[in-house]
């Protein structure tokens, strides 16, 4: 008994380090982006020298697959872009296999007959997923800068008169602009989600863009100078999340990329706890995929000390949840260290790392989401109650995202599998079956979790042992909310299929 809890200590402490300089690097993104306004004044002082005399042309592509709620409305949108006509055409990447490819079909003889320079693309073999669409439509492109949209974003008019410009630096090789939510206040999940990636598309972006390491295109909303694709060897299929994966061979290759934090795409939020679970197994694995392909060739290389430290983490990110999972299971035997091993009990001290973890990561989200919650009333309240949920959530999200790392790490392959679209409102076309099968598994399982955590911290305090006491209570808190978010989805989805 007492090496199974020596064992488990080391565990426990090796894990909680890790997460501890995931955010060690969080304060320093933040001190990044705190110094951002004069790295943003320079940049706009350029950006005005530059203006939009000599606009260049720029292809729009639109990767589809399936997306029939959606597609064409972000058709529309491009094509009613403020830009000249002679100087931008649309490509539409479409794999679907449904009743998008009619709607589509619609669409693109609507805006040929308008004037609108517009072609829809399908391969004659679906290979790569999206890498592949976006690789085969390169070949087929005018001029040298491409535009990329997800079919559930909805760019401003300007889009591109607000990032053309910068391209005239002849070292910049991609843009990338921050998302918006347009569904942030749908639902607990959505707001979990815009918490996180306000942090994300803020204090992270603008902070490793700030101090010169290296960042990402995050998938979408963004433009590439077709050169810096060719030269990093193109878009590749071998990893769920080949932006991330182009974006650092494309920096290795010397390539500049610049991050517009005042430049917003809003798009939609997976509504369902099913479709958010989807993306973040495909952002996490495709993570660690690229983390094993990328971080030997990174230490190779000639860049500094500093790029290399926070490429390094950056890329080990998706790590954090598998850190976060084996923290929370080491933990469990560590409440009957006292009793068994009584010399060791100020181990239980350990806990309170979390503790500190949790108040630095708290001042980082606060400011990334500061301007939403100072409109509201009792607007400091409502942050601490939603920081709590989003942690909360993460910790409790850690189990599954831990699976699609392990696999990443490992070289296991998966399917591409698209984050489904739904335009907000219509989620009762979704096909039932498969979804309340696989719900209804995770929710067996959630509640297995909730009942080891609920009784951990249970024991906690009849043991006297507190310093687990939020750490267990956080997994918790989280795994009823998954467990509340999932019986949500499935009655919803159930209601609106019986009145369709």
């Amino acid at each position: 008994m007492k090496l199974f809890l020596v064992i488990s200590l080391i565990i426990y402490t090796v894990a909680t380090l890790f997460i501890f300089l995931y955010t060690f690097i969080q304060v320093h993104l933040l001190y990044g982006y705190l110094q951002r306004k004069k790295w943003q004044q320079q940049r706009i002082k350029t950006s005005e020298e530059n203006g939009t005399g000599n606009l260049p042309f720029v292809t729009i592509q639109l990767p589809m697959f399936n997306e029939p709620f959606v597609c064409k409305r972000l058709i529309d949108t491009v094509c009613n872009f403020n830009y000249p006509l002679t100087n931008f055409e649309v490509q539409i990447l479409d794999d679907s296999t449904d009743e998008t490819i009619g709607i589509i079909n619609d669409c693109v003889a609507y805006w040929q007959q308008r004037g609108i320079a517009i072609t829809v693309v399908r391969r004659p073999v679906r290979t790569g997923f999206k890498a592949g669409a976006l690789k085969y439509g390169l070949t087929l492109i005018k001029g040298d800068f491409v535009a990329v949209f997800d079919a559930d974003f909805i760019p401003a008019k300007d889009f591109l008169l607000q990032t053309m410009p910068h391209f005239t630096n002849a070292n910049i090789g991609m843009v990338q602009t921050r998302w918006g939510h347009i569904n942030r206040d749908y639902s607990v999940l959505t707001k979990c989600q815009s918490f996180w990636l306000e942090n994300h598309f803020k204090i992270e972006q603008s902070g490793r863009n700030s101090i010169g390491a290296f960042f990402n295109f995050n998938g979408t909303a963004g433009v590439w100078r077709k050169q810096a694709i060719l030269d990093a060897g193109n878009w590749q299929e071998d990893t769920l999340t080949e932006d991330l994966d182009l974006s650092y061979r494309s920096q290795l290759k010397g390539w500049q990329f610049l991050y517009l934090e005042d430049v917003v795409a809003p798009a939609e939020l997976p509504p369902t706890l099913n479709a958010f679970k989807s993306q973040q197994f495909r952002w996490v694995k495709g993570g660690a995929e690229v983390a094993k392909k990328m971080i030997p060739t990174i230490l190779k290389s000639q860049q500094s000390a500093k790029v290399k430290w926070h490429a390094v983490s950056h890329l080990l990110n998706s790590g954090v949840y598998l850190m976060l999972a084996i923290s929370a299971i080491g933990s469990l035997p560590l409440l009957w260290i006292k009793q068994v091993v009584p010399t060791l009990s100020g181990v239980l001290n350990l806990g309170l790392i979390f503790n500190l973890n949790f108040i630095v990561l708290s001042i980082t989200y606060y400011v990334a989401n500061k301007d939403y919650f100072t409109t509201k009333t009792f607007g400091l309240l409502r942050f601490i109650g939603w920081q709590q949920m989003y942690l909360s959530m993460s910790m409790a999200m850690s189990f599954h995202n831990s699976r699609a790392v392990l696999l990443g790490y490992f070289g296991k392959r998966t399917a591409f599998v698209r984050t489904p679209k739904f335009n907000v409102e219509n989620m009762g076309s979704l096909s039932l079956k498969r979804f309340e099968k696989n719900s209804m598994l995770s929710i067996v399982l959630n509640i297995c979790l909730f009942v080891l955590f609920a009784t951990a911290f249970t024991y906690g305090i009849v043991l006297q042992n507190f310093g687990f006491i939020l750490f267990h209570s956080s997994i918790a808190f989280g795994l009823l909310l998954l467990i509340y978010m999932q019986l949500t989805d499935v009655m919803h989805i159930k209601s609106a299929a019986n009145t369709n």
